[in-house]
C-alpha cells in the first residue's frame, strides 16, 4: 500500500527516533509499504518518520542507480542488488574524504542541493528478521544510508547546507509546508488538513 509521505515542516520529521522491538504493531506490513512507496515516488531510500512515524526505521533500494554511466560496472551492478531495511540503526563510524553529491528528499520536493558526506560508513542495525548486521560501505550506497540514517535523527539535507544556501531555498522550504508544490506522490502537508 502507499503510504503518503510527510512534506518538510512537519514536526515528526524533527524527532529522534524510538528504537523498536520485534513485536511492533505489523511492522512487516509497515515494512513493505515503505518499499511501495519509495517505488511510486521514485525514491532510493524512505524513513519511517517519512510516513509519520518517529521511529528507528528505514529502507533503501539503490537499484536506480545501476543506471548511471558515470559508474564502473563493478560499481553499477553493486547498487542493482543493493536493497535493504535497516532497524535501529547507528552509525558507529564515518572515515574517508567528504565528498559533495546533488542530493533530494521526497519529503522536500523540487529541492536539490549539494552535501557533503564521509565517503564510508560502518552502521549496527538490525534486519527484518531482527538479526544483528554490521555493514562496512562505501560510495553512492554509503551516501543513500547516511542520509535516510538522518531522517531517524530528526536531521534533514537541508541542515547541512551553510547559511547562504538556506536562505536560497527558504521560499521554496516554505512552500512545500503549505501544499504549494507540484508531485506526482501522496502527500500531507503540514499546513492543510487531509490526506493528499
Amino acid at each position: 500500500m502507499v503510504l503518503p509521505i510527510i512534506a518538510y515542516g512537519d514536526p515528526v520529521l524533527r524527532k529522534m527516533g524510538s528504537n523498536i522491538t520485534p513485536d511492533y504493531p505489523n511492522l512487516k506490513a509497515l515494512i513493505a509499504n515503505m518499499y511501495d512507496t519509495m517505488n511510486h515516488a521514485y525514491g532510493v531510500g524512505l524513513a519511517a518518520p517519512q510516513v509519520g512515524l518517529p521511529i528507528r526505521l528505514f529502507v533503501v533500494d539503490a537499484s536506480p542507480f545501476a543506471d548511471d554511466e558515470d559508474l564502473t560496472e563493478e560499481e553499477r551492478t553493486f547498487l542493482q542488488g543493493f536493497k535493504k531495511t535497516f532497524i535501529n540503526a547507528e552509525i558507529v563510524e564515518e572515515t574517508g574524504e567528504p565528498w559533495l553529491f546533488n542530493e533530494g528528499c521526497l519529503s522536500i520536493p523540487g529541492v536539490r542541493e549539494d552535501v557533503s558526506r564521509k565517503e564510508k560508513i560502518t552502521i549496527n542495525y538490525l534486519d527484518e528478521d531482527f538479526i544483528p548486521q554490521t555493514l562496512t560501505i562505501g560510495g553512492l550506497a554509503a551516501r543513500i544510508i547516511q542520509h535516510e540514517y538522518d531522517h531517524i535523527q530528526g536531521v534533514l539535507f537541508t541542515d547541512k547546507l551553510s547559511a547562504f544556501r538556506k536562505q536560497l531555498i527558504k521560499g521554496k522550504l516554505a512552500n512545500i509546508s503549505k501544499g504549494k508544490v507540484k508531485v506526482d506522490y501522496r502527500m500531507k502537508f503540514p499546513e492543510l488538513k487531509g490526506r493528499f
